[in-house]
Parts: structure tokens; C-alpha cells; sequence
């Protein structure tokens, strides 16, 4: 969970009133926060007295408070008291706007930037006043963004400037290193960015971001029509356009990997410091236009609705009230909402709050309001008895048979390389239905296994020194892409053996093939049985793979490992092998 820290007395004047400790810490964990720690801080203060001035020291009081990781609006000072506020019903959530002027700036993405960081948003904040305590949560709003959903700039890096020193038209393009020459924030002399890159790699700050970039063949940056360049993303903004206490207009820029992340974003930041517009939460929307020329509105600050049924809530929740209550305890929470019938619930989702997806978000925000607290205890209506799923007893069972005719089981890695399943067996990627991780910290764990095989080669190839024959399983889950399921994904019980040795060994596979049938009890037949039949595979020698059918359906494989997978897997000696689905046997 992030941890933000606020001070506490501009803390309590936004609340407008001061709490005692224990007082503030309950206000936050009725609201499903905790108050982590109280701490003070040295802060230096300016003494004024007539004409004369003395520099002095004052302790701050500073309330550390965790958040959940996906409130984003709750990263800040700004969005935490109005959270707060709303939910006491002391203030009403706002409403966001983006307003659009007659002659609306432009942000224009060239084609260049898929190669590095294709995707941008922008947005301009207009007569903004700032003080110095309103600034500095400014900065650091972006800094926990930056360290939250936007992975360390990975995904999303935030670029804000001073409207008034640069000149639209904006264009975000992506040049050699040696191209791009700009003075970056807070040096006195311009650098190239390749020369940015050496100058970065001692900043305890920066160093970490420059490995998103530093190998790239081309390095983002973004510059206005009389080619002063704003930024290089997401290592840096320009020292020409950096904001100040003094800045009125404030052009905010996302580059991203990542564009729905990038939306969340500009969306988090436009509206939290909308509240210091000389319009309070109007924003000004800036014209992008793609590389393929179509052009959209940026931020969107959209809202949707989700009708929810009042019972559904109870029942989840564990409560029994009336939807008008409902809709007020999801009102406290920032999501406006009404009753529509006698018993759905309509309710509004703000920009500010990304976190709703789906209907239990609203069940989570209805629990929350009303109080974990106040849900009264109740025995179940129902008794039951615990029991093993049927695969797992399944799986279990044949654990123990497989290892009793001689084979040694194995557990891999549930990630894996896309080479491991697609390159090395000899199959294409987009043919294995992978599970693709969005960020993957390594280049070994980029997808979700689709198929055991690679996991248990690669345990043989690290063993390949050991006494032959290797007979070694595994029965563990694959992961592959389902459209049809909520979650876009699903799970499948799958059984590998491999033998290796001298010869391939193709009769001890099919020899426990066979044994497994007999362990399931399918018969050997076409009609009501199981069967194999010729196979073209290329994981496998032509001519040495056979399919295995049950009761009319293909559920794996059996064969001789082709040796070109074998040499990708650095094995020397011949092995045969066999892959099947187990959930027919259920």
C-alpha cells in the first residue's frame, strides 16, 4: 500500500476542524484507511519583524497514511480531504469539465515514437494559483504516480510545463540521441541526450529511469513550434519550460507505453489541482493527433454509469437496507447515486475513481460507508464439509502412480520466456493462445506457461550430468487465453512425462500412456475409448508424433523430440515425450 505523508495543520484546515489522534485515526479507518504513523519534521521558517528578518526552525507535525494502490485520488493532499469531506457530507463531490476554446492547441504524435513510446495525452490547467504548500504536493502527486500505476515511469511518465514560455503547436517525435540538445531541469548548459545519459547515471533520482531508454534506437522528446524542447520522457523535463510558484498556465503531458494508463493519469492530476483554477475543476482539452491522422480530445474525464441491485448489495455486504440508504452511504463515497425502480441503484463513476471496474467494487465502497464495524455477526444458515476438488484428488492419485512406475516429478516456473514456448518447441507465438504480462520484470518470465514441456526440458537440461535415463513428470496448471471468461483467461490441468537417454525411448512413453488410461479407466477403443493417430508436429520428428484421442476429443500428444528443440535446449541425447489434458477424466 502507497504511503503518503501530509502535514498535519494544512491538513486540518482543509478538513475544517482539528481531531485529536485517536479522532483522525478513526475518521480514517471508517474510511478504509489507516493512520500508519504520526512523525515530526524539521522546517525552516522566515521571522519577519519590521525591517528585520531571522531565518529560525519549527517542527511539523506529518501524519503518515496508507492508501489503497488503486486510489489514485488519494495520493495527494487535495484528493484526500475531499474524499474525506464528501464522506463526512460535509461538501459535495464536484464535478469535473473539460471545456473546449475556440482555437484549441494541438499535440501532434509522430510516426517515429512507436518505435520507443508511442502513445500521448495532454491537457492545460488555466489560471492556476499556486502556494508554496500547494506546489509541493503538486510534485510529489507526480512522484507517487510515478512510483504507482505508472511503474516507475515504465508505463506512463508525467511532463509538466509552464504554458506561458512555449509556443504551440506540440509535437512528440522520437530522434537519434545524438539529435536532441536541450538544457535539462536544473543544469546551466545544453546536453545532447547522449551526453544527458552520462550525466544522469551518477543522479540518485535519475539513474533508475534511464534504462527504460538508454538502449533505444531513437529517444522520445517533445518540443513546440519554435523547436524548444519541453522534455525528454521519461527521464527529464526541459529548463525552459519548468513551472514555478509564478506559473498561471499549466500544460500537463503524458507519454506512455500504456494508453489507458496514460488516461488515468491526466485524469488523476487535471482533476486534483483543478480545485486551485480561478474555474475550479474546468480543464482545458488539447487536440491530439496520431500518427495515422485521426485526432482525439484529451483528458476525456468521462463518466459512466452502473446499475447495481440494492439486493445484491445486502446480500453480499451481509446488511439490510433500504436503496435510498444504499445510494446515500455510495454517495458519501464519491459515486452519486439514485434510485431507479423499486430496487436498482444507479450509480455514477467519476474520473476520479478508476478503481471502480466492475459491479463488487460498488458492494466494496457500500461495505466501507456503512462501516465494517456495524455489519453484525451471524452464524451461517448452512453447514458444510470440506473435500478435495476432483482434479486435484485426481491429480493427487495419479501423482503417485506415475512416480511408482519410475518416473521423478518435476515442479516449474507458471511463467516462462516467450522463447520457451514458442521458439525453441518451433511454434509460433500468436498459435500457443499465451497469457502475455503487461510488465514483465525479466526476460524469463514474459507469459504464462501454455504447455509443461518447455518448463520440464529446461529442468533436464540443468541436469543433463545426472545418471540416464531422465524419467521425469510434471502435473501442474497451463494458462491460456479464453475470450468467453470474465477474466479473459483460464486454467488447465495438464500431465507431461519426458524420458531421456541413449534412444528416445518412444515405447516407455506410450508404455505410461497406456497406464494412465488403465489408472482412468478408458479402454483402448475408437467409439467409447482412447486411441492415437498420426500427428504433424513440429515440436516433434516427422513421422514419430501421434495424437491421443478420448471419446472423440484430442487432448495432447506423444512423441519423439525433434532435434532441433533439442538443440535449443542444449540437450545432446534423443528423448521421447508426452503431453495431455487430465479434465476429460473427471
Amino acid at each position: 500500500m502507497p504511503t503518503i505523508g501530509v502535514k498535519r495543520d494544512l491538513l486540518f484546515d482543509a478538513l475544517g476542524r482539528s481531531y485529536t489522534d485517536e479522532e483522525f485515526e478513526e475518521l480514517c479507518f471508517e474510511y478504509g484507511l489507516e493512520l500508519d504513523e504520526v512523525t515530526s519534521e524539521r522546517q525552516m521558517i522566515s521571522k519577519e519583524r519590521g525591517e528585520d528578518k531571522a531565518e529560525g526552525a519549527s517542527d511539523v507535525i506529518v501524519y503518515k497514511i496508507d492508501v489503497p494502490a488503486n486510489r489514485y485520488d488519494l495520493l495527494c493532499l487535495e484528493g484526500l480531504t475531499r474524499a474525506l469531506l464528501v464522506f463526512q457530507e460535509k461538501l459535495q463531490s464536484p464535478r469535473y469539465t473539460r471545456i473546449q476554446p475556440k482555437k484549441m492547441e494541438t499535440f501532434i504524435i509522430k510516426k517515429d515514437t512507436a518505435r520507443v513510446r508511442p502513445h500521448a495525452v495532454a491537457a492545460i490547467l488555466r489560471n492556476v494559483i499556486f502556494t508554496q504548500e500547494s506546489y509541493n504536493s503538486f510534485i510529489d502527486l507526480q512522484d507517487k504516480l510515478h512510483q504507482n500505476i505508472c511503474r516507475k515511469r515504465s508505463l506512463v511518465a508525467i511532463g509538466t510545463h509552464d504554458y506561458d514560455t512555449i509556443q504551440g503547436p506540440f509535437y512528440f517525435d522520437a530522434q537519434s540521441p545524438d539529435e536532441i540538445k536541450f538544457k535539462p531541469l536544473n543544469q546551466n548548459k545544453e546536453y545532447t541526450a547522449r551526453e544527458q545519459m552520462e550525466l544522469f547515471s551518477g543522479d540518485s533520482h535519475l539513474r533508475h529511469y534511464l534504462p527504460i531508454i538508454r538502449d533505444k534506437p531513437v529517444y522520445p522528446v517533445i518540443y513546440d513550434s519554435n523547436n524548444v524542447v519541453l522534455s525528454m520522457p521519461p527521464i527529464i523535463n526541459g529548463e525552459h519550460s519548468k513551472i514555478s510558484l509564478n506559473t498561471k498556465n499549466v500544460f500537463i503531458e503524458c507519454t506512455a507505453t500504456d494508453l489507458t494508463k496514460a488516461k488515468i493519469v491526466l485524469d488523476i492530476v487535471v482533476t486534483m489541482f483543478g480545485q486551485y483554477c480561478q474555474k475550479p475543476f474546468e480543464v482545458e482539452g488539447v487536440e491530439v493527433t496520431k500518427p495515422d491522422g485521426s485526432k482525439v480530445i484529451y483528458p476525456e474525464l468521462s463518466y459512466r454509469k452502473e446499475t447495481v441491485s440494492a439486493d445484491i448489495i445486502n446480500t453480499h455486504v451481509g446488511i439490510s437496507e433500504s436503496p435510498e440508504k444504499i445510494a446515500q452511504l455510495l454517495t458519501k463515497m464519491c459515486l452519486a447515486s439514485s434510485v431507479v425502480g423499486s430496487n436498482k441503484i444507479c450509480v455514477e463513476i467519476p474520473p476520479t475513481r478508476a478503481d471502480v471496474i466492475h459491479a463488487c467494487d460498488v458492494v466494496e465502497d457500500v461495505a466501507i460507508a456503512h462501516g465494517y464495524n456495524n455489519i453484525m455477526e451471524r452464524i451461517p444458515q448452512t453447514n458444510t464439509i470440506a473435500n478435495q476438488y476432483p482434479i486435484n484428488k485426481l491429480t493427487d492419485l495419479l501423482r503417485q502412480e506415475i512416480a511408482a512406475a519410475g518416473f521423478t516429478e518435476v515442479l516449474t516456473f507458471a511463467l516462462c520466456s516467450r522463447e520457451d514456448i514458442a521458439d525453441k518447441l518451433c511454434h509460433d507465438i500468436s498459435s500457443t493462445k499465451a497469457v502475455h504480462i503487461a510488465n514483465p520484470k525479466t526476460a524469463e518470465f514474459q507469459v504464462a506457461r501454455s504447455c509443461l514441456l518447455a518448463g520440464v526440458l529446461k529442468t533436464i537440461s540443468c541436469n543433463r550430468k545426472m545418471p540416464l535415463p531422465i524419467k521425469v513428470f510434471e502435473i501442474s496448471d497451463v494458462i491460456v487465453q479464453a475470450p468467453d471468461k470474465d477474466v479473459g483467461t483460464t486454467n488447465k490441468r495438464h500431465f507431461c512425462a519426458v524420458h531421456y537417454n541413449k534412444s528416445p525411448g518412444f515405447e516407455v512413453i506410450h508404455g505410461l500412456l497406456d497406464r494412465t488410461m488403465q489408472l482412468v479407466q478408458v479402454p483402448l477403443s475408437k467409439q467409447n475409448g482412447f486411441h492415437i493417430r498420426a500427428a504433424e508436429d513440429p515440436t516433434y520428428f516427422p513421422g514419430r508424433c501421434a495424437e491421443v484421442i478420448v471419446r472423440g476429443q484430442s487432448i495432447g500428444r506423444l512423441g519423439v523430440i525433434h532435434p532441433n528443440v533439442l538443440s535449443k535446449f542444449e540437450l545432446p541425447m534423443p528423448c521421447a515425450a508426452l503431453e495431455i489434458t487430465i479434465e476429460p477424466f473427471l
